[in-house]
Parts: structure tokens; C-alpha cells; sequence
């Protein structure tokens, strides 16, 4: 049975009116949930550390900023904007203290609350507001009058208004403009990190690598290589994007159509498939969240040398070379804003 979308006519603005909503922390996802809602009506206050780089961006916005756990204090509705890894701590030190009978907390993901890092109260409501999305595309999209589709749930609900207000703040942040649809946190969280470890990050980065190298070693120019392997993926997904698999195919020359539908299956086979079913059975019994926070907690060094040695791979340096020549395609930051707090 397909799910239900709601759109803006489900959703009620009034349910977060007279309500003072604090974001703790203000990198991607925190700084467009506060903007949008600030310019959606709705009287957002900024949590930080003290000593944190976010204050003066915070304030150059026109919020008030307090440190965490005053923000709390002042808050109806809390939401953590922190890293998963990091939000544990900020709960436990900061908010948990001040998080009084009748409050919300809000997470943008699943993941605190579905592998108990945080333990909230009984008598708080939780629910989750996730755009399917980074808040850079969240906010430009909000400016422009449209939306990013979001997911909400509802995992404590004592007061019997968590779901209107899910649903207002998803049309604050602009989400109701293109759609929503309800979830669990368990279903958000596990799809959620299959999707990204599998699939679109940890999925295509390596098959990627593995078809640049595949045709450098054969002896291609590298340049040949990164256009056939990695340039040219976007076009195949904006089309994706916009039409669908069979949309893409549609598009593309019948050479391309028959090496798709005759080869794709011999590269992600049984066996592939079979290890993406390994993957996500360690996301469901704890496995990778495990992994990572312990990963986290005795200083990242593996994390860092995978990430070292990815930004080593040959790929980089040819690719770096041949966007030089594209100034369309214009510079990423690479060290740009991300959860941070």
C-alpha cells in the first residue's frame, strides 16, 4: 500500500505558535531548519558551546544565541542539530538536565534514539523531522519557494500533538512543498544507513575506483578513464532523478541501453547482493553503530587513514586537473560546514 503524503494543506503553522523552538547547533542541517523557520514565523533561539565558531554566524542571522543548556531552559521544543556521535554528549550534559515534563525533542535522524545513545524521559515528546537532503539544498530550496521531500516520526507521544507538530515544523523548513511522508525512527535509521554505506556513497565512490582503475590498468588514458567512470555518472543520475531508471534508459543511445540491462547484473551480482544483505544485517542488530562509536571513541584513527587514503587514490589528482578545466562546474569547500556544533 503506497504511504500517505501529506503537503501543506495536512500541516498547521499554528502548532508551533506561542512555542520557543531551540536548534543545538547550527551546521548544515541546524542553520536551514533555524532560518526557515525564523522566516516561516516561528521564534527559533541558537544552543552552542561556549567558545563555539557557529556563535557569530548565529548572531550575523539575527538569532539569539545562548549556550546549551539555557536555550534548553528557555526552549518548548529542542531540536539536536549536533553529529550523531557528539549529540550523546550534548543530551547528557546539557539538555537532559532541563528537559522538563512537556517539552519536544526533535532529531533530523534516527540514530541516537534507535541505538539508545539517548535515553529521553517518558513524559517529552521525540519525533523526527528529516529532510531527504543536505541543508545547504534545504535552505537554497525554501529561498526559491519550493521544497526538500522530508520523513517525520513519532516515537513518544504523551502529549497527543507530536504529530501536528512534526508536521508544522516539516512546513516551516519547507518540506511539506514537495511532500512528506510518516516513518519510524527504526525504518529511517536503518534505510537510511544502507542506503548512504551501500549505495550512494560507499556503493558508487567504490565501484567508481574500481572501473577507473579497471581501465588505467588495462592501459586507457587516465583522463579517458575518469570521464568514462566518474564525469559522466551525473548525467546518468540526473536523469535517473528526474525520470527514473527506465527514464534514464529512455534517453540514452540502444548500444548504451543493451550494455546496461545485459551487464549491470554481471557486476552487481548474487554475490554483491549477498553482501549488501550482510551490510544491513549489521545495521539492524547494532553491528555498525557499535563499530563506529567505539571508532569515535578511541580517537577515529581508522576513519582517518580510509579518508587519507581515498583522497590519495590516483582518481583525485586526475580529476583535480581535468574540473581546472571546467570552471562551470565551479569549487566545492571541501573543508565546507557539516553537523558541526
Amino acid at each position: 500500500m503506497p504511504a500517505k503524503i501529506y503537503s501543506d494543506k495536512d500541516a498547521d503553522l499554528k502548532a508551533l505558535q506561542n512555542k520557543t523552538v531551540a536548534v543545538i547547533g547550527f551546521g548544515s542541517q541546524g542553520h536551514a531548519h533555524a532560518l526557515n523557520l525564523k522566516e516561516s514565523g516561528v521564534k527559533v533561539i541558537i544552543g552552542l558551546y561556549k567558545g563555539s565558531k557557529s556563535i557569530d554566524a548565529a548572531k550575523k542571522y539575527g538569532f539569539e544565541v545562548y549556550d546549551s543548556a539555557e536555550a534548553t531552559k528557555k526552549a518548548d521544543i529542542i531540536f539536536i542539530a549536533t553529529p550523531d556521535i557528539a549529540s550523546a554528549e550534548v543530551y547528557k550534559n546539557d539538555i537532559a538536565p532541563h528537559l522538563t515534563k512537556g517539552k519536544t525533542l526533535l532529531f533530523s535522524h534516527g540514530f541516537a534514539i534507535h541505538f539508545k545513545t539517548i535515553v529521553p524521559p517518558k513524559d517529552v515528546d521525540v519525533i523526527m523531522v528529516a529532510p531527504k537532503g543536505p541543508g545547504h539544498l534545504v535552505r537554497r530550496q525554501y529561498q526559491e519557494g519550493r521544497g526538500v521531500p522530508a520523513l517525520i516520526a513519532i516515537f513518544q507521544n504523551p502529549s497527543k500533538q507530536a504529530k501536528k507538530i512534526a508536521l508544522a515544523w516539516a512546513k516551516g523548513i519547507g518540506g511539506t512543498r514537495a511532500g512528506v511522508i510518516e516513518t519510524t525512527f527504526k525504518e529511517e535509521t536503518e534505510t537510511d544507513l544502507f542506503g548512504e554505506q551501500a549505495v550512494l556513497c560507499g556503493g558508487a565512490s567504490a565501484l567508481v575506483s574500481a572501473g577507473y582503475e579497471t581501465l588505467v590498468a588495462a592501459g586507457y588514458q587516465p583522463e579517458m578513464a575518469y570521464f568514462e567512470c566518474l564525469h559522466e555518472l551525473k548525467l546518468i543520475v540526473d536523469l535517473m532523478y528526474e525520470a527514473g531508471i527506465s527514464g534514464m534508459r529512455f534517453s540514452i543511445s540502444e548500444t548504451a541501453k543493451y550494455g546496461d540491462v545485459v551487464t549491470g547484473p554481471r557486476i552487481i551480482n548474487k554475490a554483491v547482493k549477498a553482501e549488501m544483505k550482510k551490510v544491513l544485517t549489521e545495521i539492524q542488530n547494532g553491528t555498525f553503530a557499535k563499530n563506529w562509536i567505539k571508532e569515535s571513541k578511541t580517537g577515529r584513527k581508522k576513519y582517518h587513514k580510509l579518508l587519507a587514503d581515498g583522497a590519495k587514490h590516483p582518481i583525485e589528482k586526475t580529476g583535480a586537473r581535468l574540473r581546472g578545466l571546467m570552471p562551470w562546474i565551479g569549487k566545492k569547500n571541501l573543508g565546507g560546514a557539516q553537523a558541526s556544533y
